[in-house]
């Protein structure tokens, strides 16, 4: 009772720190009351639900975004500042194109430590976001967990990014998969007998999407794990534009895409289609879309593009499990373009919707400069998958 009675008493001196007090304990109530929650699953396929509710616990755990920073834009900032870069070592590849181009394949294997052999061990496939590259430090996060379960990662570098240049006038693009369907074949014929997943993060995942709605089930990926995409590059746009979100992320990223281009426009000149000097004053993505991308990929609008690399119209025509982990917050991918019912109602798809995230977010703890709750995801259902396998319909 005496500490109580020093407590009321310092608080009755002190206004302030009564004031401070009530807002933390309104805070703390609203936090444990609304912002702690389990994920929604939207799926339909009743095999890959209980496939997930069997082998990923995560699915049954509520999910306690980093107290504080719950808000969206510091979710997505807040991760790119804090999380670690682990000293992840790589054996670059470089694959030649049919044009004459080249993508470079960052491979990261465990031999000493995994309990599989070479030839059968399991593989991941990593596709880093819009500038992305195997530099980023959720792709390298996502590699060691690879390697903590003993298996083998190659990260699929865009043409242009990372260490890479171009060697031919070609970029990437969302709705484009020649370059992936090119990687998935050349690792098969790597390692004939090892089994292949593909983990796509944000243009990655869409691009990943698109590969496994175009080839159906002639894939030799067993399943996908994607996360944070934009299902809908029309409303994502639309999203990037308002005022916050263009000064935070989408004049950024624009700014970064054209440092690619710049570092490339040599291989350029002859493209007579295209005005360097244009391309390099995009504020936007779409900006540069509109001036580069879309020229390279013969669409005849920003539109035609996004219509061609929409996600959502082409949930139903997956033939290999995908797991996709979305934010609702997500400031790329507002809640309203998440096709959840269309994934209610359509076979090998599984979209995880929490409420808080961000955009490649997903952060949790006290101090998140380590592994997140994006990060159990991908080692929960990724190790099942490898250990227990999985059927689609």
């Amino acid at each position: 009772m005496d500490v109580i009675q020093c407590v009321i008493q310092t608080l009755t001196e002190n206004p302030s720190a009564a004031l401070c007090l009530g807002f933390a304990l309104l805070y703390a109530a609203y936090y444990f009351l609304y912002v702690g929650k389990r994920p929604e699953i939207a799926c339909g396929d009743e095999d890959l639900r209980q496939f997930i509710d069997q082998h990923c616990p995560i699915s049954r755990e509520k999910y306690w975004p980093t107290w504080w920073c719950i808000e969206s834009h510091a979710q997505t900032l807040v991760r790119t500042a804090l999380q670690s870069d682990l000293p992840i070592v790589y054996t670059g590849e470089l694959v030649r194109t049919q044009d004459g181009g080249e993508i470079l394949l960052d491979w990261h294997d465990c031999e000493e430590t995994s309990p599989y052999p070479s030839e059968t061990r399991p593989t991941i496939v990593f596709l880093p976001g819009l500038t992305g590259s195997s530099k980023e430090n959720y792709i390298l996060h996502l590699v060691s967990d690879a390697s903590q379960m003993g298996y083998r990662s190659v990260v699929f570098n865009n043409r242009g990014t990372g260490d890479s240049s171009l060697k031919t006038p070609r970029t990437y693009c969302a709705a484009n998969v020649d370059d992936l369907t090119l990687v998935v074949s050349h690792i098969r014929e790597k390692y004939p007998q090892a089994p292949l997943i593909g983990v796509g993060i944000s243009l990655g995942g869409m691009i990943l999407f698109n590969y496994l709605a175009r080839v159906g089930s002639q894939t030799d990926l067993l399943a996908a794990m994607i996360f944070s995409p934009a299902y809908d590059l029309h409303e994502s746009s639309s999203s990037l534009d308002r005022p916050l979100n263009y000064w935070l992320f989408n004049r950024q990223l624009a700014h970064s895409l054209c440092d690619i281009f710049r570092r490339n426009i040599d291989t350029f000149e002859r493209h007579l289609d295209i005005d360097p000097a244009h391309v390099l004053e995009s504020e936007s993505i779409k900006d540069f879309d509109e001036r580069l991308t879309i020229k390279l990929f013969g669409f005849e609008s920003a539109e035609h593009y996004y219509k061609a690399a929409c996600l959502s119209s082409k949930v139903h025509t997956l033939a290999k499990p995908v797991v996709c982990l979305s934010a609702a917050d997500d400031p790329f991918a507002p809640e309203y373009s998440i096709p959840t019912a269309l994934a209610q109602r359509s076979p090998n798809i599984a979209i995880i919707k929490t409420s808080h995230g961000g955009h490649i977010g997903f952060l949790e703890g006290f101090f998140p400069r380590n592994s997140n709750y994006m990060n159990r995801w991908f080692q929960q259902f990724v190790s099942a998958v490898f250990q227990h396998g999985i059927q689609s319909e």
